[in-house]
């Protein structure tokens, strides 16, 4: 596996929105009180000569049970979901600790770094370039026309070592001097935790990093 040097950088963590069900249960509570209220004083004040349908009360009470069942409806569904994912978490526990290969930062603290590029056929010339945090090109190095792995150590253009933090790859690939593209290198980054949410398993990456399982293309031994 050949070492060179290249850095990008960006956090990419994820939060799951958080959901009360207690509290639309209060909110409908509240609502259905004041419908109530609302539909005293309609009645009160209709016209004696012209009084309303009773029919037209059922229509209202209709409408508004409607509403609160399709509310219960919802926060039951989403209690299955965060349930499910919770189950889904469970299968994925065994990945904590090996080392995920996608699109994610690569956390660097002075260990190297594994990539994985992919030049694109028909180039001569491939350049990995890295980035930190704060979207700066901090090195740029050739690197052999082959999706081997390649071991990034972190150091700049300039041979300085760079500090601890997240960085990210793009690979430039040209054809005699021409630059026929440039994308986005993947690198391995070790799992440290699995999550359980309401959208599916989301794994956490060294560095705070987080990820969906759909977004891992490989995986292997993280020791």
């Amino acid at each position: 596996m050949t070492t060179v040097t290249s850095a990008t950088s960006t956090t990419g963590t994820t939060t799951a929105p958080s959901y009360s069900p207690s509290s639309s249960t209060a909110a409908i509570s509240s609502d259905f009180e004041t419908f109530l209220k609302m539909l005293t004083v309609q009645m009160q004040n209709q016209d004696p000569l012209n009084p309303i349908e009773s029919s037209d009360y059922a229509v209202q009470l209709a409408t508004f049970s409607g509403v609160e069942q399709q509310v219960k409806t919802n926060d039951l569904l989403q209690s299955l979901a965060t349930q499910m994912g919770m189950m889904g978490m469970t299968q994925f526990a065994g990945w904590v600790g090996m080392e995920a290969r996608s699109d994610a930062p690569a956390y660097y603290d002075g260990t190297p770094v594994t990539v994985a590029p992919n030049p694109v056929t028909g180039s001569d010339q491939a350049i990995l370039v890295a980035y930190n945090a704060a979207g700066a090109e901090v090195s740029r190095a050739a690197i052999a026309i082959s999706a081997d792995p390649v071991s990034w150590d972190g150091v700049t253009t300039n041979g300085a070592t760079l500090p601890a933090g997240l960085y990210t790859f793009t690979l430039e690939c040209y054809n005699n001097g021409s630059l026929l593209s440039t994308s986005p290198v993947e690198t391995y980054n070790r799992i440290t935790e699995a999550q359980g949410t309401g959208n599916g398993t989301t794994l956490v990456l060294r560095g705070g990093t987080t990820i969906g399982t759909e977004d891992v293309t490989a995986l292997r031994d993280g020791s």
